[in-house]
Parts: structure tokens; C-alpha cells; sequence
């Protein structure tokens, strides 16, 4: 059996519940590769405990950083922050041979041909603005008042930058010129925590969220740099929505509250087949 393109996000395993799901997850074959885009846990120790018995079982893990692995909470084992926190984060991968925004990106050989896989490190920068507002300062301040605010606010520090955005806007232009670099002749899958366009956080039961959940610097990424499929996580609202002829696929598991009370229970691996396309067909 050739090997497949799989992929899970948001497994929060410091939940019980998770841990198992995650303990139970396994390949179809020898030659299956799996992205996990963020959001693996708060704790780093545990972070490499599920990324190194994934990459003991799949012949290639790929991973993207969530908001979460970026917190710094009281008591953590290792309280570093901020870039310090993620370049330790990629330090531990690269020990378990797990790929990262910050290595070489992978080629992977699929039915249809060959893609190149992109994990994405961007972060957000308060654009995805709710209906009625237009600049994040009103747009934060009403959020707080409805009591809708991202735990981030609290944990997730920017160090050494001065804020969130300033970050995002590096870690922007950084990937933009890696992706500008990828081969004109080669499709790509793109791998972020955060969806690359605003369409996936329409159907947030808080709209406010949707500050926390991206950047509009990203908007046109998808077809400009010939995604074949993007893969996200974040809302945890698993499905498959297709914009400019690009489907984009958000993997969550999720926290159990969540998926407990859905019809089929836990989302597992979702399939990621690549839509390839002639170079100038049109979306």
C-alpha cells in the first residue's frame, strides 16, 4: 500500500482522554507521513512525548507550532519564552527528527505527483477583525467587554519582540521569502496552526475569536505560492472548505468537551489528497 498524506491538530493531550487517542493513533503503512499543526500541549515535556512516539511510528512527522506550545504558565518546567521558547520547541524536534518551520522543506511524492510540504510558523496580528470594526484597538476593547479573549493575552509572550504583531510580521516576511523560493514548477501543501484566510473563522460562535486566529497578510498565499491543499487547526471545527479551487482542511481533535458530544466522536487522521493542478489553469 502506498504511503499516505495524514494529518491532526489541537491534540491537547494534557487531557486524559486525548492522551489516549493520541497513544492509539497509527499509519495505514510504513510510508505514511503525518503533519501536526500545533496546539500539541502547553508543557514541552509533553510536547516531545507525543512527537516522539509519532515519529517512532510514522516515517515522517511535520510539525507547526500552536499558540499553545508558546504559553508560559506558572509552574512550567521550563519557563522560557517567546522566540527563546520556540527555538527550543525546534531544537527538541529536530533531536526526534521531526521537521519544523525552520528546516529545509520536504518533498513528498504523491499519486498525482510531487509536492513540496511547508510547515508554517506566522502567529497572528488582530486583522481578522469582527463585523463593525475596523482597527484592533475598539475591536480588543469590545471583546474584553463580552468576556471573549484569547488566553494569549495572558501567556503567550512576544519576547524579544514589543507585541504579537511585530512577531507576525516577521515571521511573514521571513516565510514569504522561503516560499518565494520554492520552485515555480512545484505545487505546495501548506501547514499552519492558523487558517491563511479569513473564510474558516465566519462560522466562530464568538466572532470575536477571530482576532486571535490569523492575519489578512496571508490572504492570497494560497494561490500565489500553488497551493495544492492547506491544512490548519485552531477553531477546532474539523471539515473541508475549498476557496479559489484550494481546499483547506482544518484537522483539530480538539478538548473533549468538544468532541464528546458529536455524532462520531473524536475526529481521527484526516486524509490530505493534494489537488493538483496544470500550472495556469485557472481556480
Amino acid at each position: 500500500m502506498p504511503g499516505q498524506l495524514l494529518a491532526i491538530s489541537d491534540l491537547h493531550i494534557r487531557y486524559p482522554e486525548n492522551r489516549r487517542i493520541v497513544e492509539e493513533l497509527r499509519p495505514g503503512s510504513e510510508d505514511d507521513w503525518l503533519l501536526v499543526p500545533g496546539d500539541v500541549a502547553e508543557s514541552i515535556a509533553d510536547v516531545e512525548w507525543a512527537l516522539r512516539l509519532l515519529s517512532g511510528r510514522f516515517a515522517k512527522v511535520i510539525w507547526a507550532p500552536g499558540n499553545h506550545e508558546l504559553w508560559t504558565v506558572p509552574n512550567d518546567e521550563l519557563p522560557l519564552r517567546g522566540e527563546e521558547r520556540y527555538q527550543h520547541l525546534v531544537k527538541m524536534c529536530r533531536s526526534l527528527g521531526v521537521v519544523t518551520p525552520e528546516d529545509p522543506y520536504p518533498r513528498w511524492e504523491g499519486p498525482q505527483g510531487p509536492v513540496v510540504i511547508a510547515p508554517l510558523f506566522l502567529l497572528y496580528d488582530y486583522t481578522f477583525l469582527a463585523f463593525g470594526h475596523t482597527a484592533k484597538k475598539p475591536a480588543l476593547a469590545a471583546a474584553y467587554e463580552s468576556g471573549v479573549v484569547c488566553t494569549d493575552e495572558f501567556h503567550l509572550d512576544p519576547h524579544p519582540y514589543p507585541d504579537r504583531e511585530s512577531w507576525c510580521r516577521a515571521r511573514v516576511a521571513w516565510t514569504e521569502e522561503r516560499l518565494a523560493a520554492v520552485p515555480d514548477d512545484l505545487p505546495t501543501v501548506l501547514v499552519n496552526h492558523y487558517p491563511l484566510i479569513r473564510e474558516p473563522t465566519r462560522i466562530l460562535r464568538y466572532p470575536e475569536f477571530a482576532m486571535w486566529c490569523g492575519t489578512t497578510a496571508t490572504t492570497d498565499w494560497p494561490v500565489r505560492f500553488r497551493a495544492a491543499a492547506v491544512v490548519y487547526g485552531h477553531l477546532h471545527i474539523p471539515r473541508l472548505i475549498h476557496a479559489d479551487g484550494v481546499p483547506h482542511h482544518e484537522v483539530s481533535l480538539g478538548y473533549p468537551r468538544e468532541w464528546k458530544p458529536r455524532a462520531g466522536g473524536a475526529a481521527g487522521l484526516t486524509l490530505i489528497e493534494p489537488q493538483l493542478r496544470r500550472l495556469g489553469d485557472s481556480a
